[in-house]
């Protein structure tokens, strides 16, 4: 921070700032910028430290249900079944190391989606503004800082105007602090800390309110915040509900494999006469059919596959666990500007108390003067309505860099959502921009804001003669021609002016009272052409829309209105509350109580709130959650942060947004679309819907690996399966199929069904009687079916097969019985993969039919679909496998059955869901 022991940067004046830093007053030249960021290094700082890869790996092998297959693989080792003890540690070992690289892969695919929305700063570079990348940043630039952003590099700041400083992240204090450009005074002993420097802006705090401009002092490491970098360290990241639900079901599914495997235990222990280590081998068996080994892999997948789909959509996830919340959203609460509309403001119309050939090119000149948009080569730099006026000015013939230069800025009070305006005090010559006659003065005050609230404020207007009185009925005129042009949907501000005398400046009250209204200016910005049909589809998917403005009632009512979020109304122009039922403006929902409020909200819908404070929209936030409903909401300012931060899911603008609204959000709309928040919402729908599938499908194929155990003490024939033969189905059929269900794209009814319930369980009633009840029963009857038809063809009976189950089970039956067996399990295995393969396009929707998703694309679920049949051929064809397995070739005429399977479920499977939507209709 010292620039010298005796000449500290805080202690310089301003004038001294940019020799002492080698710059000038306009900062620096590119060619000088690039030459000091060789010298210097990005402005950027190391990241931290991640948790070692090794302990990572480790973390996938020790997780509930892996601890569980270790347990299962051990006690196989005890029951003196080596070869299954490996297989059982085997699939730990798979599994794990592929959840580790999925896990791996989710987390660089975040970092690098991180990297594509940088931090930008304005900084003056060959005398104009840019917009640059914050890591360019060096010593010597001199950069522009708006309402909302985040500090880059730490500055010494040399103007400034109503500027507070949020410093929590370094000093933990939550109040903004007043920063002023002033130099401070040496102290004698003790030098002063940076944070308790008032003209210094630290880099890593944000600006609350105001603006200014600083010269950059220190990048990178050597910044404030480079020196505690270590205390976001102790950052942890908190459980998702998506990780309680799959830890639940993890749970759930645990507790009944262990309570069935020690049913197993003791049932074949006293009924069957097993030996003790023989019912172990069953109960462990029992228990790895029962263990989705592969949930945890596919859940990162399916959360992996579906940010990289929402960043390709232009929505940057920041937090995982809001792609699962958006599967759940009920009401959106939108911005108008910039979200509902394109944010290209353009200057439609003009109005004047009366029409005088200079008025035009006055009113544009005192919008211009009130502004902290630049021009620029491509174009004005700044807020889009203001730039909107810069270019009108321009467009008018003004020159705008000479207007400011003859009439410099002495003061500026900025806009804030509380007062609605803003306003300068300029240096004014009488007579120059053809200004009609008004008091002496060698100052001028120019306020720019809503016009009503600006009215108030104004006693007179201005005419070509003059200043006139403002009366009652001129006070009409000004509020019609308000409301004519808010109703054609332009945003309309108003322009005022009052002159200034001699002497010290009064404060901000005094300065906006007692004004002279000069004229209004009518801006439009054009809906979004695509936002209509995402009104549209949140309407058929069970979504409230609510626009949420600081717009005038009439403006966001038109613009409402031509979205079709409201409907045409033949009161439309009458008053800013032409449809009292849905357009509620902010005077209005400040006299409601919160009974009223809720009950508006419940039994209304497609409402629009205009004139809204923060609070009011933090409040709508607050109530809309406490009737149930699940609330995205999108915002851009530091205003919008509590709103953004109270959502169940924020979503903060990414060319618009401040700093302050991403770092609250958990999804950054890149675009600033409407459009791509419901696209994300479908996506949130889908990974969710994703996920239950996966679960649908491995449940299903535990009801066939169970049933053979259930039917050898039920009905005391031999076991269909043996223990290493239904980890062969789990590894053929549960792993990379499921995978592929992970990964399906959203279906095409995503968006016509109502929302997920908030907290609505994953293993819930209808996912349970799915699995076991159609597809798991219907598989469980083809495997036995086959298995019995087997020892039939083979002329035993299923009364002879009771007599031999004692024999094959104690190893003392003939060759030729322990040859059915096995070619009678070969043929079990088999039906349960084929199965599979039918569940396998059964589950790809729990509401259409197989044939209308077959021109769906996903290559990973075709891929697993292949390996199904690829891999239980090279189990049973491949000597090597087939001994190890316990395995034979089938014999030609098992083919026609092995084809049929598949299509036996898939079937039933449609039966069923056509059922349901019988059972639907009815109820509707």
């Amino acid at each position: 921070m010292l620039l010298s022991p005796s000449r500290p940067i805080w202690a310089l004046p301003q004038e001294e700032v940019a020799a002492a830093l080698q710059s000038s007053p306009e900062g620096l030249t590119q060619g000088e910028a690039t030459q000091r960021l060789e010298r210097c290094g990005p402005n950027t700082l190391p990241h931290l430290k991640p948790r070692p890869l090794l302990l990572r790996l480790v973390d996938q092998m020790l997780h509930f249900m892996a601890l569980l297959l270790w347990v299962a693989g051990g006690l196989a080792f005890a029951a003196g079944t080596p070869q299954l003890g490996w297989a059982i540690w085997g699939v730990v070992l798979i599994n794990g190391c592929f959840s580790f690289w999925q896990d791996f892969q989710a987390e660089r695919t975040l970092a690098t989606l991180a990297s594509s929305l940088p931090q930008r700063a304005q900084v003056w570079r060959d005398g104009v503004v840019r917009s640059v990348a914050a890591d360019s940043l060096v010593p010597g630039d001199r950069v522009v800082l708006e309402e909302g952003e985040r500090v880059p590099a730490d500055c010494r700041l040399l103007r400034s105007a109503a500027l507070l400083l949020d410093l929590s992240l370094l000093t933990g204090e939550s109040q903004p602090m007043p920063r002023q450009a002033d130099p401070l005074p040496l102290r004698e002993g003790r030098p002063l800390p940076a944070v308790e420097c008032a003209n210094l802006l630290l880099a890593g705090t944000t600006v609350a309110s105001g603006r200014g401009e600083a010269m950059v002092y220190a990048t990178g490491l050597e910044t404030e915040f480079g020196h505690v970098a270590h205390l976001t360290a102790s950052t942890r990241r908190g459980i998702s509900t998506l990780e309680q639900q799959v830890g639940t079901i993890v749970h759930t599914i645990t507790l009944v494999a262990v309570s069935m495997a020690l049913v197993a235990f003791a049932l074949n222990l006293l009924l069957v006469g097993m030996a003790p280590l023989e019912s172990l081998v069953f109960a462990v068996g029992i228990l790895v059919a029962n263990v989705p080994e592969g949930l945890l892999p596919t859940v990162t997948l399916a959360l992996a596959i579906t940010v990289q789909r929402m960043a390709r959509q232009q929505a940057l996830v920041r937090r995982l666990s809001a792609v699962e919340t958006l599967g759940s959203v009920s009401v959106i609460c939108s911005d108008k500007t910039g979200t509902l509309t394109c944010n290209r403001m353009e200057l439609e119309e003009v109005w004047l108390p009366e029409d005088w050939p200079q008025g035009r090119s006055f009113l544009l000149a005192g919008s211009a003067l009130c502004n902290n948009a630049q021009p620029a080569p491509s174009g004005p730099a700044g807020e889009s309505t203001e730039a909107a006026l810069l270019q009108a000015a321009t467009a008018a013939g003004l020159d705008v860099p000479v207007l400011r230069a003859r009439h410099p800025r002495l003061l500026e009070l900025p806009f804030d959502s509380h007062r609605r305006r803003m306003s300068v005090v300029v240096a004014w010559s009488p007579g120059h921009e053809g200004c009609p006659p008004l008091p002496p003065c060698g100052r001028l005050v120019l306020t720019k804001g809503a016009p009503l609230e600006m009215l108030a404020q104004c006693t007179a207007w201005l005419l070509p003669s003059g200043a006139v009185p403002l009366q009652a009925a001129e006070r009409t005129l000004v509020r019609q021609a308000n409301d004519r042009l808010a109703a054609q949907g332009y945003r309309v501000l108003a322009l005022a002016l009052a002159p200034v005398g001699e002497g010290p400046l009064p404060s901000g009250e005094v300065l906006e009272s007692h004004q002279i209204l000069v004229g209004l200016l009518g801006l439009y910005d054009p809906p979004r052409a695509e936002v209509p049909r995402a009104i549209r589809q949140c309407r058929e998917a069970g979504i409230k829309v609510t626009m949420v403005t600081g717009d005038y009632g009439l403006t966001a009512q038109a613009v409402a209105q031509q979205l079709g979020l409201l409907d045409p109304s033949p009161l439309a122009g009458s008053g800013p509350m032409a449809d009292p039922v849905r357009v509620i403006e902010g005077s209005t929902l400040a006299a409601i109580g919160e009974l009223q409020l809720r009950q508006l909200l419940k039994y209304r819908h497609r409402l629009v709130f205009a004139r809204v404070t923060p609070e009011q929209k933090l409040r709508l936030v607050q109530a809309y959650r406490s009737l149930g409903e699940v609330v995205a909401v999108t915002g851009d300012g530091v205003n919008d942060a509590p709103a953004l931060r109270a959502a169940d899911v924020g979503l903060a603008m990414g060319r618009s947004g401040t700093d302050v609204a991403r770092e609250a959000a958990d999804i950054v709309l890149l675009d600033d679309n409407f459009a791509t928040l419901v696209a994300a919402i479908r996506y949130g729908r889908s990974v969710v819907a994703n996920i239950g599938k996966f679960i649908t499908y491995v449940l299903a194929s535990n009801v066939p690996e169970v049933a053979p155990f259930l039917a050898m003490v039920l009905i005391q024939v031999p076991a269909a399966l043996t223990v290493l033969q239904i980890l062969a189905v789990d590894l053929g059929t549960d792993l990379l199929p499921a995978l592929g269900l992970g990964s399906e794209p959203p279906e095409p009814l995503t968006m016509t069904v109502p929302p997920r319930g908030r907290g609505l369980p994953l293993l819930n009633r209808a996912v349970m009687v799915r699995a076991y009840l159609v597809l798991g029963l219907t598989e469980a009857a083809l495997s036995m079916g086959g298995y019995l038809k087997v020892w039939t063809d083979h002329g035993v009976p299923l009364q002879q097969l009771r007599r031999l189950a004692p024999q094959l089970l104690h190893h003392r039956a003939e060759p030729w019985v322990a040859g059915v067996q096995t070619q009678a399990s070969t043929l079990a295995f088999a039906l349960i993969v084929a199965g599979q393969m039918g569940a396998l396009l059964a589950c790809r929707s729990d509401r259409l039919p197989v044939w209308q998703l077959l021109g769906v694309p996903n290559p990973l679920l075709w891929l697993g679909l292949l390996s199904e049949p690829l891999l239980a051929s090279a189990l049973i064809l491949l000597p090597a496998l087939a001994g190890v397995f316990g395995f034979l070739p089938l014999s030609p005429g098992d083919g026609l059955l092995l084809v049929a399977a598949p299509l036996v479920v898939l079937l039933v499977d449609t039966a069923f869901k056509a059922g349901l939507r019988a059972l639907k209709r009815r109820q509707i």
